[in-house]
């Protein structure tokens, strides 16, 4: 028997991971971890695009910090770029230039970080929405959902505040409405604003106060909830899809090493590669066609990333004739309304939901095989209905482009929102909660029949029939294996004496609340039904269906596969 002398590199691996282990127990931590399993499916690549789009934004940021001049002192510019030459402006807007068309790939860089900034956003914002939708949050996700919510906070106020570091006139006009939301705040805003910006707007120590708050103070945030967001994960196990095998009590997929770790880094630098295809090819945010920040002009067309459109949508929304004068006092609804209270609406209905859904169906199990969104009517409804108001405040964001691309009176377009911000999100509850509900129709009609075949056959008593196919025992089970809570039951309001029941009121509200959720609903396929549908005398020649013993099998638990890659109990 032959053997292989290790090389100098593997015997010096060998003894440094010898050493660690001896001294911390890594190698027990690293040998479970790396047989962690991860199922494999695409929409779970949605929170992997959001952390690789941060490395991007620190590598990046890092290469930016070298340059950049976070100070609002006055210079004149003197430089390649021949439309500024002569003009005073800020040394940070002077150093964003110079980081333009001075320092070697610092445009490069600029824009890799700001594509990076705009698909990290979208990528949580799409990701929350695959959570929220397939009920990823039930129990025992709370919590987690609730870090997720915040990574999403974080990720606002690191967009703004980096945005506005080049102090131009875009950014320049972003920081006046902020000036302008912070004072409508009764009896403190004048004085918050003055705090925020160190005298009256725009003042010289806002931008280095906001270049601490993005390369430092949001950052670090950032990345503590992104290891206690993936920590969750692991403790948790991984959510997966209904499917064959698959329950809450074991998870089907690849382990983590090695397949899984081949994966996810090959898949960094496709996400890295597409940020920096679209920095080399398309340019975002030309800092050097607005200008330096002056509080005197403001740009027509002038729209902040596509995160923060829904709130320069509700501002543009807003009638400007509500404000009040109480004691002395300027109430400025006109700009509470929009600028906190819309956003406190729609912010704490994501963050409240997972609660709210727990106390009214009263589940109190684990769950890890995630829901089919029609088997969810209310939830995938109210979903949609959220997206539909945040998607009309973002296009109301941009109610004046919309105006000069299509020749439309602008006053007409804002008055179509603002009917639509009401009447769209309603609207499109009824249209996707019937959807669902149609489909889950559609799912009995399948088990209980089958699949159509367009085969015609006559018996000999001159009946005509079209055979139905019977569907496979996997298709069957993924359409008959989920729940459908009923409406909450309550007891009376007297009890048999005729005495009034203590906690009634509190009960009927819930049973209200329920019905809101629950009223309208398909119930699954039952063993029952499923056997009595598959009798058919003479017809069973046709097409033979399972037998009972095998129904009630498959209608009460998952079948297994013997084609799925990898499963590990856990």
């Amino acid at each position: 028997m032959s053997t292989t002398t290790p090389s100098r590199g593997a015997r010096a691996a060998s003894g440094t991971a010898d050493y660690l282990d001896q001294r911390t127990g890594i190698g027990t931590a690293v040998k479970g971890f790396a047989r962690k399993i991860f199922p494999d499916h695409w929409s779970f690549l949605l929170g992997e695009i959001a952390l690789y789009s941060f490395v991007v934004l620190l590598i990046s940021g890092v290469f930016l910090t070298m340059f950049f001049v976070p100070s609002m002192g006055e210079t004149h510019y003197e430089g390649p770029w021949a439309a500024m030459d002569g003009v005073e402006m800020s040394q940070a807007f002077a150093s964003t230039l110079r980081l333009s068309f001075e320092v070697r790939g610092g445009l490069l860089m600029r824009q890799i970080h700001h594509w990076a900034a705009l698909l990290f956003m979208a990528s949580i914002v799409t990701h929350m929405m695959r959570v929220f939708f397939t009920g990823a949050f039930r129990k025992p996700r709370e919590v987690n959902w609730l870090v997720g919510f915040v990574l999403l906070i974080l990720g606002l106020a690191a967009g703004f505040s980096g945005y506005s570091l080049p102090d131009d006139v875009l950014s320049g006009n972003g920081l006046r409405i902020t000036d302008g939301v912070v004072k409508a705040i009764p009896i403190i805003g004048s004085y918050m604003s003055f705090f925020l910006f160190g005298g009256e707007f725009p003042g010289t120590d806002i931008i280095p106060r906001l270049f601490t708050v993005h390369i430092l103070l949001v950052p670090g945030l950032i990345l503590a909830l992104i290891g206690l967001h993936l920590l969750f994960v692991v403790l948790h196990k991984h959510t997966q899809y209904p499917g064959p095998g698959r329950t809450d009590k074991n998870v089907v997929g690849y382990p983590l090493f090695p397949v899984y770790t081949a994966k996810a880094g090959g898949f960094f630098f496709v996400v890295f590669g597409v940020i920096a295809l679209m920095a080399a090819t398309m340019t975002i945010n030309p800092v050097w066609n607005y200008g330096p920040y002056d509080p005197s002009p403001v740009s027509a067309g002038a729209q902040p990333d596509w995160y923060m459109l829904f709130l320069e949508g509700a501002l543009r929304l807003m009638p400007g004739q509500t404000e009040y004068v109480i004691g002395g006092y300027t109430l400025s609804l006109n700009v509470l309304i929009p600028a906190m209270v819309v956003p406190g609406i729609l912010f704490t209905a994501i963050a409240a939901y997972p609660f709210i859904e727990a106390a009214v169906t009263k589940d109190k199990r684990e769950h890890h095989v995630l829901d089919r969104p029609r088997n969810a009517p209310f939830r995938t409804a109210f979903g949609v209905s959220f997206l539909t108001a945040f998607v009309v405040l973002v296009l109301a964001g941009s109610n004046d482009l919309i105006a000069t691309q299509f020749r439309m009176s602008i006053n007409d377009i804002t008055w179509a929102f603002r009917v639509l911000l009401f009447v769209g999100p309603a609207f499109a509850f009824w249209v996707t909660k019937r959807i669902c509900l149609s489909l889950q129709r559609k799912d009995r009609e399948l088990v209980l029949h089958g699949h159509e075949t367009g085969r015609i056959v006559r018996f000999a008593h001159g009946e005509y029939i079209e055979v139905h196919k019977p569907l496979d025992e996997y298709e069957q089970w993924l359409l008959v294996s989920y729940d459908s809570p009923r409406p909450l039951e309550i007891e009376p309001a007297e009890d048999s004496r005729g005495v009034r029941r203590k906690g009634y009121r509190k009960d009927l509200l819930k049973q209200r609340v329920s019905r809101i959720f629950f009223e309208d609903r398909v119930e699954p396929v039952t063993p029952a039904e499923l056997a009595a549908a598959h009798s058919h005398g003479e017809h069973d020649t046709l097409a033979p269906a399972p037998d009972h013993d095998q129904i009630t099998s498959e209608v009460g638990s998952s079948p297994a596969s013997e084609t799925d890659t990898e499963t590990r109990n856990r």
